[in-house]
C-alpha cells in the first residue's frame, strides 16, 4: 500500500469522528457471539461439576497413588445450589453479621481497588521500559533479558521483602501501609506483558513508514505520537488484558503471602479454615476472585472499545 493510499485511509477515518464510533453490525454480532459463548461455557462448566459429583467416586480418582480428580464429598465439592444459598445467609451467627454474599462483595472492592493501582503501576513501568528499549538499542540489549529473568522469581518470595523495606519507609505524615506493599508486589506481575507487548508493537511499524516521517522532519515524539503509539495498539490491548489478569493473581496472592485483611485473598485463607464444618461457605470469596477477575478483564475492554479504530487486529501478547 503506498503512502497516499495510507495517508487518505487515515484521513477518511478521521474525517468523521461520529462514523468512527460508529459500531459495524458485524461487530455487534460478534461481540453478542462471545458473550453468548461465555454464558455456555459458565453453564458448561457448572453441569461437567454436578456431572462428575454425581458419578464421581468418593475418594477420587487415583492413578499409581496420585489422586489426579478430586473427592466427591459434600465437605471436597458441594452442590452449586447448597452455594447459592449459603450466600444469601450471615457469615456468622453473631447479631449483625453481613450476609455472605455482601461480605464477599466489600473484600472484592477493597482487592478491587489495590489491583487497578498495582495495574496502574504496572502499566507505567512497563511503558516507560518499552519507550527506553524502543529509543535505545543498547538499552533493549541490556535491560530485556532482565525483564524476563524477573518473572522467575517465586512472588511469595518477594512478599516478605516488599513488606520489610515497605515499613521502614515514610513520607512526613505519611506512612507506608500494607495495601501498599501488595499493590507494589501485585504491579511486579503486572508490568511485564505490558513491557514486553508495548516493545513488540513500538518496533511493529514498517521501516518506509518511518522513513517518511523522517523525511518530513519529524522529531521521535513527533514520530512516537503520530506512527509507533497507534501501531502498537493491537499488540498494547491482550498485554493489558493479560496485566489486568496478573494484577488480581498478583493482589490475592500477596494479601494471603503478608496477611494483608479485608481482602478477597484473606477471606479465601481464613474461610478454608472453616471448610469442614461449612463447606459451601469457602467457595464465596472463590467466586468473589472470579468476579474480580472478570471485572478487571471488563474494564480494559472498555479501553479497548474506545481505541477500536487503531484495532486493524490484535496479535497473542
Amino acid at each position: 500500500m503506498s503512502e497516499h493510499t495510507t495517508a487518505t485511509a487515515v484521513a477518511e477515518r478521521t474525517a468523521d469522528p461520529a462514523a468512527a464510533l460508529t459500531t459495524p453490525p458485524h461487530e455487534r454480532t460478534g461481540r453478542t457471539r462471545r458473550v453468548l459463548m461465555g454464558v455456555l461455557g459458565v453453564f458448561a462448566v457448572g453441569v461437567a461439576w454436578e456431572a462428575y459429583k454425581f458419578i464421581g467416586p468418593d475418594d477420587g480418582v487415583v492413578v499409581a497413588g496420585v489422586r489426579i480428580l478430586p473427592r466427591t464429598t459434600d465437605i471436597a465439592m458441594p452442590h452449586l445450589w447448597d452455594m447459592a444459598v449459603r450466600l444469601t445467609e450471615p457469615v456468622t451467627r453473631a447479631e449483625g453479621a453481613d450476609l455472605l454474599w455482601v461480605a464477599t462483595a466489600k473484600a472484592a472492592a477493597f482487592s478491587l481497588g489495590v489491583a487497578a493501582l498495582s495495574w496502574v503501576i504496572g502499566v507505567s513501568v512497563g511503558l516507560a521500559l518499552a519507550l527506553l528499549m524502543q529509543r535505545l538499542r543498547t538499552a533493549e540489549s541490556a535491560v530485556l533479558p532482565w525483564v524476563v529473568l524477573s518473572q522467575t522469581v517465586p512472588l511469595i518470595a518477594l512478599a516478605p521483602l516488599v513488606r520489610n523495606w515497605g515499613s521502614r519507609l515514610s513520607v512526613g505524615p505519611i506512612s507506608w501501609e500494607n495495601w501498599m506493599s501488595v499493590a507494589v508486589i501485585a504491579s511486579y506481575l503486572a508490568f511485564f506483558p505490558v513491557a514486553v507487548g508495548a516493545l513488540r508493537g513500538l518496533k511493529s511499524p514498517d521501516a518506509i513508514h518511518a522513513d517518511l516521517l523522517r523525511s518530513y522532519a519529524a522529531s521521535w515524539w513527533q514520530t512516537l505520537i503520530r506512527l509507533r503509539l497507534p501501531a502498537s495498539v493491537p499488540y498494547l490491548l491482550p498485554a493489558l488484558r493479560l496485566a489486568a489478569a496478573n494484577a488480581v493473581i498478583g493482589t490475592v496472592v500477596a494479601e494471603v503471602s503478608i496477611g494483608l485483611r479485608g481482602g478477597i485473598g484473606r477471606m479465601i485463607l481464613e474461610f478454608a479454615q472453616s471448610a469442614a464444618g461449612d463447606p459451601p461457605k469457602s467457595w464465596a470469596p472463590i467466586f468473589g476472585a472470579i468476579v474480580l477477575g472478570l471485572l478487571a478483564a471488563g474494564a480494559v475492554a472498555l479501553l479497548g472499545l474506545a481505541l477500536r479504530r487503531y484495532r486493524r487486529g490484535e496479535e497473542p501478547a
